[in-house]
């Protein structure tokens, strides 16, 4: 008894799961993860203008394949006919679709065109800018403009034609190269939500004229273009005081500034000395033409005497506010008594006005990306309709956060070393000052030239830094023990070599210099010193 009570039990539960499958298959209107090539099903417009090439790719780092802008500076242009128009009338709509900036963003569109029907015999192969859509929804980033589009198109019952309704106030597109998912979902009670990662960014009302530009419902009144403003209308809120009359001690031929009197030049000012001369160190160039170019003249510079002086050239008194300074004199302004205000046109009724209680949807017949972008590697993937939210939230929690989980913490990693990085390059660079100002301690006077040479070897190397330190080391300890127990002339310091040298080899390269090389070593630091006397010379 109790085994035929289990199979009806498990026949059931095989059945709830098959229907529960089919109705969240059902709830995907057009799902699109490109888990296959798009060629054949997306058809790549043949318009003269689109020269940029669509591949199939997988995302960086992931096994993940989307549709991807391969090309910099390109239009595109490619379409996906829907096997049924979807209506957006019906219920809860969400559009949502995937986007990667992996070599970021600075001038290019990244939006997907919900295309309406189009008229009869039109192709694929045909979709540009001038195909209608019902919406526009996506990234858009050039210059100014750095928004996430919704655009409605909607057309007016009256007319018949069709308007584009701008979202006010849209999100901002996210400036990294992580892979983002961008939700819009339109309710039945004409509610739109803007959602990026699966947080509402935005919220509004496709009814309301605080929310869309233009609103999508006319104003009821418009002003009367016949109407004319009357010549005699004043305008004017205030008028010159037409009883005032000019004081006779208004000067308005003082001028604005005038000389300082009390002002002298000071002492040290070289009147002679003009404040630039010619380059002393300059020379006419070799294939210089007097003909060709001209009479050469050589570069100017400041004059180095003018440095040290208050000033060079001759000297004039500097200017000053003139006390006596009016202007041109005006009567002062009083209320205008003939002030009307601001006029304006009548008022007439709106002949385009309707009311409206729900936005007139044309319904999505293809879905079409026509873009122009500066930059390649624009990977789109995952592109969903659907008529559950829950829908679409499952397609994010499975298909986009485990890529943008792994992007995250690589992006997290690289910003820790680049970190990391700039840290320790802070630590040598401290290092190399606290041994610059070693090579400056006045008994090691005698080494001072050959410890810059291998400071300075150690910032162009800077994974010698250790080697670099054990090298001066061993230097100040012969000097310190020479200093001790005596000895010879000071030796020279020991030669660095390019790759690692052992503290013991530079020792005993140190102390088998011969004093006759050292003489010989003093003599050719004499003759020829380095160019970097600010580090070596004190």
């Amino acid at each position: 008894m109790m085994e035929r009570k289990r199979i009806p039990l498990q026949f059931l539960l095989v059945l709830i799961s098959s229907l529960a499958f089919k109705l969240c298959a059902s709830d995907r209107l057009f799902y699109e993860p490109f888990a296959e090539s798009f060629e054949g099903k997306w058809i790549v417009s043949e318009k003269d203008e689109y020269k940029g090439v669509w591949k199939y790719s997988k995302s960086e780092g992931h096994d993940d394949y989307g549709l991807l802008v391969s090309e910099k500076a390109k239009k595109y242009a490619i379409v996906k006919e829907l096997e049924e128009p979807v209506s957006l009338k019906d219920g809860t709509v969400v559009l949502q679709f995937e986007t990667r900036l992996q070599n970021g963003l600075e001038c290019g569109g990244a939006y997907l065109k919900y295309l309406r029907p189009q008229e009869a015999g039109w192709k694929s192969k045909e979709f540009d800018n001038e195909s209608p859509y019902s919406i526009m929804f996506g990234p858009d980033k050039c210059g100014s403009t750095n928004k996430v589009h919704f655009i409605l198109k909607h057309k007016n019952p009256k007319t018949g034609e069709y308007v584009e309704h701008h979202l006010k106030y849209p999100p901002s597109v996210p400036s990294d190269k992580l892979s983002h998912v961008y939700t819009a979902i339109l309710k039945p009670d004409n509610e739109v939500q803007i959602l990026i990662d699966g947080e509402e960014k935005k919220k509004a009302n496709f009814l309301s004229s605080d929310d869309f530009e233009p609103s999508l419902i006319p104003a009821k009144t418009i002003p009367d273009p016949d109407d004319k403003k009357p010549e005699d209308w004043d305008e004017r809120a205030k008028v010159p005081d037409s009883a005032a009359v000019k004081p006779e001690d208004w000067d308005e031929d003082a001028p604005m500034e005038i000389e300082d009197e009390e002002a002298e030049k000071p002492e040290g000012w070289l009147d002679d000395e003009p404040e630039e001369i010619d380059d002393p160190e300059a020379t006419k160039p070799e294939d210089w033409d007097d003909e060709e170019d001209g009479e050469w003249e050589a570069p100017k510079i400041d004059n180095p005497k003018c440095e040290a002086a208050p000033g060079c050239g001759e000297w004039k008194k500097p200017m000053k506010r003139n006390p006596a300074y009016k202007g041109k004199w005006h009567a002062p302004l009083i209320d205008n008594p003939n002030y009307k205000g601001i006029w304006k046109p009548q008022q007439i009724p709106n002949p385009d006005y309707f009311e409206l209680e729900k936005p007139d949807f044309e319904p999505v017949a293809a879905i079409g990306i026509e873009i122009w972008t500066m930059q390649d590697g624009i990977l789109f993937d995952n592109i969903l309709i659907a008529s559950d939210e829950k829908v679409a939230e499952s397609v994010r929690e499975t298909s986009w956060k485990p890529k943008f989980e792994v992007e995250k913490e690589k992006q997290k990693a690289e910003e820790a070393a680049a970190a990391a990085s700039d840290g320790l390059a802070g630590i040598q660079k401290k290092v190399f000052d606290v041994l610059y100002r070693i090579a400056d301690i006045p008994f090691l006077e005698a080494y001072k030239i050959k410890i810059i040479d291998v400071i300075e070897k150690g910032e162009k190397q800077p994974n010698l830094t250790i080697g670099i330190l054990i090298s001066i080391l061993v230097v100040i300890v012969t000097v310190f023990f020479r200093i001790l127990f005596g000895g010879k002339k000071p030796a020279a310091a020991p030669k660095v070599v390019k790759e690692t040298k052992n503290s013991a080899a530079l020792e005993a390269d140190n102390q088998g210099s011969s004093g006759e090389k050292e003489d010989e070593n003093e003599k050719e630091d004499t003759a020829a010193p380095r160019q970097r006397r600010s580090r070596r010379e004190t």
